[in-house]
């Protein structure tokens, strides 16, 4: 009888020991999942677009309660309601996480460069906003890759919006590319303009498969790079780190 109470008691604490671990498992997801709706969600950057301010193979967390909630705020973009909560609207300058808006499911990432109403073109290179050109300024050539993996010095400029952010832009065809020249878009309301940093190889509102991008799309803005590696490395493979890993840039703020 000794011998059954025992077996008992034991298998009653493995039951109860398996039941704590499921409630332990289950409440991590939870606030996991509580965590990316509604705080911060992890992207990486599979693209050049934004070269030279964000690169392939960064790691960022995107705040999610900047620009308050959409039904794209959640896994899935479930239609549990239209519009935004607790909503405030994008800056010129910051560079946000969006759902693509012909299938509202891919996920892009751009800065924003015009407001609902403003007035945008490309004229010879230069960004203009409401019919005034924005100041650029060249500097240093910016080292990339061309296409066909190898190094190459491509025209670098900062530009400053009207609002007084600044941040490097990269002109790999000079001012003769294919969107260096483009007629007058003007933003409708509840819509924005975005752009990519590396303005000959950004597919963006330029262009009409991205065209504007309603404010609902909006998913956050990207605040910081927690991890980089370089483009084409592995970042499971731990053991290649301190060679594939940009350490410099761990950690830093994105403008």
């Amino acid at each position: 009888m000794a011998n059954d109470a025992d077996i008992k008691n034991k298998t009653a604490k493995e039951e109860g020991g398996i039941l704590e671990t499921i409630k332990v498992v289950v409440q991590a997801l939870l606030i996991a999942l509580v965590i990316r709706t509604l705080l911060f969600q992890p992207f990486n950057i599979p693209s050049g677009s934004l070269i030279p301010t964000l690169l392939i193979g960064d790691y960022l967390f995107v705040s999610k309660y900047t620009y308050g909630y959409s039904k794209h705020s959640i896994p899935f973009s479930p239609p549990l309601f239209s519009g935004r909560v607790w909503a405030a609207e994008p800056k010129r300058g910051d560079i946000a996480v969006f759902k693509l808006p012909s299938d509202n499911s891919t996920d892009y990432i751009k800065r924003v460069i015009g407001l609902p109403g403003d007035r945008i073109q490309m004229i010879d290179g230069i960004l203009h906003i409401n019919n005034v050109p924005v100041k650029r300024e060249r500097i240093a050539d910016y080292v990339t890759t061309d296409n066909w993996g190898r190094n190459a010095s491509v025209i670098r400029y900062r530009e400053t919006l009207p609002n007084g952010v600044s941040h490097e832009i990269i002109e790999r065809e000079g001012d003769t590319g294919t969107f260096d020249n483009t007629a007058v878009f003007l933003v409708p309301a509840g819509h924005f303009f975005m752009m990519g940093d590396n303005r000959d190889n950004s597919l963006d509102s330029r262009d009409r498969s991205v065209g504007y991008v309603p404010f609902e799309n909006f998913v956050g803005r990207a605040e910081i790079i927690f991890f980089s590696i370089e483009d084409g490395a592995s970042a499971w493979r731990i053991w290649e780190w301190p060679s594939t890993v940009r350490w410099s840039r761990l950690f830093s703020a994105i403008k």
